[in-house]
């Protein structure tokens, strides 16, 4: 029920206050900016307290509460402004898709960490994500995750052979990670492309992104127009600051990198994106798990690229765009020891 107030002349006023008694309540529960600017229009210009005596609620008790719940609502209109994501950029119609494939495995930082590189994705158009997991079965974890990620995704899994898979305490460099992972990723890839229209001969790129890296948007862009294979530097890898190839004429001639620099490739997962074509025209090539350490890269890339070849991007190579950080392994010692006195966490919580 709605008040035309512009058609309310000074004079109408005193022959309105006895009519409030039945409008008082619902235009309180549907119209509380209309009812405020009433009740102080009237305190202007008749000067006269609510006579409400079927609510007991005189005017001013009545604009106090309306004025609170009008400061709530601004309020809550502020702290909306201050949080609202920014639009996720439209996508150009001929923008090649980006197809990138992510080995993971179960661990306390898992969700973490795929939340964070989730919510990187969702600021890049055209972005297809292939998540592996090293498990002989989809767990629920990953699968929620997926579900609510607001991606286009692809869910697989692949368990890595026991003879293959790192034990406990054992260095992380001992045995490469994410092989059979990524082969499943190509698999599928190559698999699910041949049957969409155009086959072979479809544009887009292939990225190779770990969980536990970190990713400058602009990286994205950056690789979106590769032709064969594309490269550029990775931050905070090889015991180095940075890993890059190094550039001359626009073509890249070496790898600037302090372990074994005669590797064919030398060169982080992170740091190269590969034509779908490419990959597609090339249905053998896969990572090669007995590649001798640090040559994984080079056991995929070898049968596909010259170095003569490579397209270095990232301003010639000169920028860093995308870092090979890790999460610390989170120190358990005080859940331990409330497990013990059985306090410890409710598995029921996901983490």
């Amino acid at each position: 029920m709605r008040l035309n107030l512009k058609l309310i002349s000074n004079k109408d006023y005193k022959t309105i206050i006895p009519k409030k008694q039945q409008l008082c309540t619902q235009m309180y529960k549907r119209d509380s900016p209309l009812l405020l600017w009433y009740f102080k229009r009237l305190s202007v210009v008749s000067g006269q307290r609510c006579d409400c005596t079927e609510h007991d609620m005189p005017k001013d008790r009545t604009i106090s509460r309306l004025r609170g719940e009008m400061h709530r609502l601004q309020e809550q209109m502020r702290k909306s402004e201050a949080t609202k994501q920014p639009q996720k950029q439209a996508a150009k119609p001929s923008q090649p898709a980006i197809f990138v494939i992510t080995p993971t495995y179960a661990r306390l930082v898992q969700k973490a960490e795929l939340t964070r590189l989730s919510q990187t994705f969702l600021h890049v158009p055209q972005l297809h994500w292939i998540v592996v997991e090293d498990s002989p079965h989809k767990t629920p974890l990953v699968t929620d995750l997926l579900v609510k990620s607001g991606l286009t995704y692809t869910h697989l899994h692949m368990p890595t052979t026991k003879d293959h898979k790192l034990q406990e305490g054992d260095p992380s460099w001992l045995k490469p990670r994410g092989v059979e992972q990524r082969n499943e990723g190509l698999r599928w890839l190559r698999e699910d492309r041949r049957a969409q229209p155009g086959g072979d001969n479809q544009q887009g790129v292939v990225y190779f992104a770990d969980d536990d890296n970190t990713y400058s948007l602009q990286i994205f862009e950056e690789m979106r127009s590769t032709q064969r294979v594309s490269v550029w530097p990775v931050g905070l890898v090889g015991g180095m600051k940075y890993e890059r190839p190094v550039v001359e004429g626009g073509k890249v001639v070496r790898f600037h990198t302090g372990w074994r620099p005669t590797r064919p490739f030398p060169i982080d997962m992170a740091g190269f994106a590969v034509s779908l074509k490419l990959v597609l025209a090339n249905p053998d090539a896969c990572f090669d798990r007995e590649a001798p350490i640090g040559f994984l890269e080079s056991s995929f890339l070898k049968g596909l690229v010259t170095m003569d070849e490579l397209e270095p991007k990232a301003d010639n190579c000169s920028k860093v765009l995308v870092w090979h950080t890790r999460t610390e392994k989170p120190k358990m010692k005080q859940e331990e020891a409330m497990r013990s006195q059985g306090l410890g966490s409710d598995p029921a919580v996901e983490v």
